[in-house]
């Protein structure tokens, strides 16, 4: 392996690890956002809310598995997510159409981390961890068009 295939390694471990932190984090709030929200769309959003918090939980496992398959250590800690994350953590319990919003936003970051990685795990010859990067993005495009459909007034 020359130092080029090691540094872009190195980049794609490093992208992966943030898509961790953000998918741990995101995946937390929304697990809280389905335990708590309220209002007459309940039922509906209770169940998407499980839905993805579901998927992310296994998608969590998946990518850490990833990190380590390329050599590397998985941050494992809540203080590293928080660190390696530009998702944030939910203090407040928000009324449901912000829970929609605040979801929706992470979402978006998640697929901007996304697009970041694809072409590092692209040029490096990485095909694994490509495919379950265009994977991830699927998923989280998606998830953005159920979100901001609740929200279309």
């Amino acid at each position: 392996m020359n130092k080029q295939t090691i540094g872009k390694s190195a980049l794609i471990t490093d992208g992966l690890s943030k898509l961790l932190a953000e998918t741990y984090v995101l995946y937390l709030k929304t697990q809280n956002f389905h335990w708590n929200v309220t209002g007459p769309m309940f039922y509906n959003l209770h169940l998407l809310f499980e839905t993805q918090y579901k998927e992310y939980a296994l998608a969590i496992d998946v990518i850490a598995e990833r990190i380590r398959s390329l050599g590397s250590l998985t941050p494992g800690s809540f203080a590293a997510y928080q660190k390696l994350s530009r998702i944030k953590e939910e203090l407040t319990t928000p009324k449901a159409l912000q829970m929609l919003e605040i979801l929706s936003a992470g979402n978006k970051i998640l697929v901007g981390t996304i697009k970041k990685i694809i072409p590092l795990a692209q040029e490096a010859g990485d095909e694994a961890s490509a495919d379950l990067l265009i994977e991830r993005l699927n998923i989280h495009e998606k998830n953005i068009w159920m979100l901001d459909s609740h929200l279309v007034k």
